[in-house]
Order: C-alpha cells, then sequence, then structure tokens
C-alpha cells in the first residue's frame, strides 16, 4: 500500500526479526514512505526474507537497529520478547521518545514496561493474519484487522500506522490481550486441526478427492457460524440423534482412538451450546447426553 497523505511524518524504521511478520511489516511500512533503515535477523531464512522484501537494508545487530530508528518493530517469537526487551534496555540501547511496536498477540503493552520506563512509546500492533513472509503477504494485509493496544496517548500513533499498512485496528484492552489471543487460536489453529481430522476419516472411507467433498460444506459452515452463531448448527447433535452419534463414535474408534476422543468432546460442547441456545430440548438431550457420558476418554475403546 502506498500512502496518500504526503503530509504525514515520515519515520526511520528499523526491524528486530526478519520472519514472517517483521519482513512483511517493514516492506508495508516501507510501501507507506516510511524509511526502513536497519534490521536484524537471526536465521538464514530470516536474511533471505530480509533480501527480498526489504532489498538494501542493512542486516545488523539489535543495538545498531535501535541506533538508527524512530520506530522500532519487535517482531520476533513471544517466548523471546520480555528477554530481549530486558537485555536491550540494559545495555541502554533503548532511548526515550522512541517509538517500539512488537506484532504479538499474546502481549499487550505491558511486556514493553522496562522500555517505558526509561522513555520508550510502547505500541503493540498484531496482524490477525496468517503471513508468509513473501510479497504476497502485502495484498493479504489490505484490509486485514489489528489487535491495536497502547496508552491512550499514542491509540491514534498505533492506528494510524495500522492503516498505513493497509489494515483495519481493532482496539484491545490492554487485560483482556491475553483471552483475545487464546480465541484466535482457538478458532484458527483447531480449525485446521478438526478439517484436517475430518480429510483423513474421509480418505480412510475410500473417498476421493476428499477436499473437493468437504470444501463446499465447510465454507458454507463458517458463513453461517459468523453469521448467526449458534442458530446456523445443524446434524444429528442439534436434532438428538443419540443413535446416529454412538454410530459415528464406534466407526471412527475403528480408525482412530484419538480422533474418537475429539469427537465426543466436541459433541459434549456443541450439546451444551444448543441446549443453551434452545436448539435442544433437555428432553431431546437425556438419551444424546448419556450416550457421550459413556464414553470413555482414556485408554478403554467406545461403546
Amino acid at each position: 500500500m502506498t500512502s496518500t497523505n504526503s503530509a504525514a511524518p515520515r519515520l526511520t524504521v528499523g526491524v528486530v526479526g526478519t520472519g514472517r511478520a517483521g519482513s512483511v511489516l517493514g516492506a508495508a511500512l516501507r510501501n507507506a514512505g516510511h524509511h526502513v533503515v536497519a534490521a536484524y535477523g537471526v536465521s538464514d531464512v530470516s536474511q533471505l526474507r530480509a533480501q527480498a522484501l526489504l532489498p538494501d537494508v542493512p542486516l545488523v545487530s539489535p543495538e545498531q537497529v535501535f541506533a538508527s530508528a524512530e520506530l522500532v518493530l519487535l517482531t520476533v517469537p513471544d517466548d523471546v520478547l520480555p528477554e530481549l526487551i530486558g537485555g536491550l534496555v540494559a545495555t541502554k540501547a533503548v532511548r526515550a521518545g522512541q517509538l517500539l511496536a512488537h506484532a504479538s498477540g499474546r502481549y499487550g503493552i505491558g511486556v514493553l514496561d522496562p522500555a517505558t520506563a526509561v522513555g520508550a512509546l510502547p505500541l503493540a500492533l498484531h496482524p490477525v493474519m496468517t503471513l508468509t513472509g513473501t510479497s504476497l503477504d502485502l495484498q493479504r494485509l489490505s484490509g486485514a484487522p489489528f489487535g491495536v493496544t497502547a496508552p491512550d496517548a499514542l491509540r491514534p500513533v498505533g492506528e494510524a500506522l495500522v492503516v498505513e499498512m493497509g489494515g483495519e485496528p481493532v482496539w484491545v484492552p490492554e487485560g483482556s490481550r491475553a483471552l483475545y489471543h487464546a480465541a484466535l487460536a482457538n478458532g484458527a489453529n483447531h480449525l485446521i486441526t478438526l478439517v484436517t481430522q475430518s480429510l483423513d476419516l474421509l480418505a480412510e472411507a475410500g473417498v476421493e478427492a476428499p477436499q473437493r467433498l468437504l470444501s463446499p460444506l465447510l465454507y458454507a459452515s463458517l458463513d453461517n457460524a459468523l453469521r448467526t452463531g449458534d442458530a446456523a448448527l445443524t446434524g444429528p447433535i442439534v436434532r438428538g440423534d443419540a443413535g446416529t452419534v454412538a454410530a459415528h463414535v464406534e466407526v471412527i474408534n475403528e480408525v482412530s482412538e484419538q480422533a474418537r476422543r475429539a469427537y465426543v468432546a466436541m459433541a459434549r460442547l456443541t450439546a451444551d451450546r444448543a441446549i443453551a441456545a434452545r436448539r435442544l430440548s433437555p428432553q431431546q438431550a437425556e438419551a444424546l447426553l448419556s450416550v457421550l457420558a459413556s464414553q470413555d476418554l482414556g485408554e478403554g475403546s467406545a461403546g
């Protein structure tokens, strides 16, 4: 995205961590007219990403990145971030008035407290998008939501940076940051597991091209769920078809005990939500819940 606001102040930008997120976000800021002046990447792959997406930007140490930039993107793994901040503050690399923006979903601005204590300006800008670390991601960022957390005075700055990168800022309170990230991971990560497990079961059933069979159903189900929530529930659970569910459990267990445990757990959760949404009466649910309660989630086989 190229910025259309030529009057907006342009910043010198440094990137610490040129992985999938850092290289792409740095390139997006560069496309918006900011000046990426230095970057740091550890692995060979990260350095190759930097060369591809941030050509001519020197790869230097983190301390040199901080010395060169008014805005530093901290795009390192979540578990590395607290130690990195502490170390950079201890070596006096962080200076007062410097904007520090991390892209972690897990953390808000609290993780940057050591830097804030010496006068740095903290931002948490988390792109809610799967990134590959290639130029294709620059198109994916167009309209992508970013979870933004910042001190009140810096909220306009954080939101403006997101807009310049092509994204849509979504405010996330500091105290809700962990739950926000857990919700995203629960949906995105577990959806992949659920889909791939269903593909495995279809393949075991002898279905050719299971992706072609499953794709229209899953797209429709996702669309319905996003639009109408629990009202989109269909299938044997919401109908209270205990016999069908029992048959499912039995045949899945013949293929994979792990898949059977997952099916029973999801069936229980689905039944609970259907009851709460009044899609399934307690009377309808009684036989169904009895079937699910009879399933041993440990080492035993399904009945």
